[in-house]
């Protein structure tokens, strides 16, 4: 891999890429502290909390990687009229990202709490709504998206993680608009259904996400994810799959192509918004120019800086580029 080429390419080229991410958005929030004892009043620990943070989720974290690395960032998916969705907007403005695409609707915006004690999760508190939304913000979702195709856009990032947003109606509409328009799509599936991608250029999976689709454990080597991978593109119409697989890399397996790409890993941590990242970097490098594999070399670089820290964490220009200048792959 000519890893000059990618340091031009993240120097000269990502501020210029548009990027929409599209489909189920969420707020993190993280409550950090100390077990000092079990609760008189039930079996449970109590936590005594000295700090919190809140952080972009889902699709929001796509749009957060993709800020990150310079990209002009747009956002869409579905929020409430609620304090969660201010800290939301007033997140995605810091970072530079165009929230102009968040629908408010009459549910609430999806919230996960985490009480941490160290690195350990205790528990986590969901704040959700899920199922389709009412039609009425679903055409204005798909609106949204088609004129933002029509004023110019690179790639189109679809974000499902089975909260309403992305109905196999919606992704259906979406990936035709996007081809219309002469648009690739990138969809970072942490949901189930994958009848909803049809015709979807590149899909984004992890381990977990295959073996539940193919109801049996599939090994964790080259030959068993391309069987898998030709296998999903096969029955449900997907033009390329990328299957993310922790310590030993990814695999990009297409018609055309076949990368299996492994990492020389620091200490796998926590691989929460691996594939958000993997999504994000690959689907910037389409936007920009870069060929499959370079995009696919270059997510899976990334996502190795990922999963050595806590939560989720977003990959500067000037830390891949320090990893490229040092062969770090």
């Amino acid at each position: 891999m000519d890893n000059q080429r990618l340091c031009q390419f993240l120097e000269e080229k990502t501020s210029s890429c548009k990027v929409l991410v599209v489909g189920d958005i969420m707020l993190d929030k993280y409550y950090y502290g100390e077990v000092t004892r079990i609760s008189g009043e039930a079996p449970v620990p109590i936590t005594r909390v000295h700090s919190s943070d809140e952080k972009l989720g889902g699709g929001a974290n796509i749009a957060y990687n993709l800020s990150v690395l310079g990209c002009q960032t747009g956002l869409s998916g579905f929020v409430g009229d609620d304090a969660h969705c201010v800290s939301m907007v007033e997140k995605l403005a810091d970072h530079g990202i165009d929230s102009a695409g968040l629908i408010r609707t009459d549910r609430p915006t999806t919230t996960k709490v985490r009480i941490m004690s160290g690195n350990q999760q205790m528990f986590r508190l969901d704040f959700e709504q899920v199922g389709a939304v009412a039609e009425v913000y679903a055409e204005a979702f798909q609106q949204y998206i088609g004129g933002r195709l029509n004023e110019s856009l690179d790639c189109v990032v679809i974000s499902d993680h089975d909260n309403g947003a992305c109905t196999e109606k919606s992704c259906a509409k979406i990936i035709e608009l996007c081809h219309n328009h002469g648009v690739p799509v990138v969809v970072d599936m942490s949901g189930h259904n994958w009848v909803n991608y049809a015709h979807a250029d590149y899909v984004v999976a992890n381990m977990k996400r295959v073996n539940q689709v193919l109801l049996q454990p599939v090994e964790n080597e080259d030959a068993a994810i391309e069987k898998a991978a030709h296998y999903l593109m096969r029955k449900y119409r997907v033009r390329n799959v990328i299957v993310t697989r922790s310590e030993k890399g990814l695999s990009l397996v297409g018609n055309d192509v076949v990368k299996h790409i492994p990492t020389k890993a620091q200490e796998l941590f926590d691989v929460l918004g691996a594939t958000d990242t993997i999504a994000a970097v690959f689907a910037l490098a389409l936007a920009g120019g870069l060929n499959p594999r370079e995009g696919a070399y270059l997510a899976n670089l990334a996502a190795s800086r990922v999963v050595a820290r806590v939560g989720t964490y977003a990959v500067t220009r000037e830390e891949l580029q320090g990893l490229l200048r040092a062969g770090a792959m």
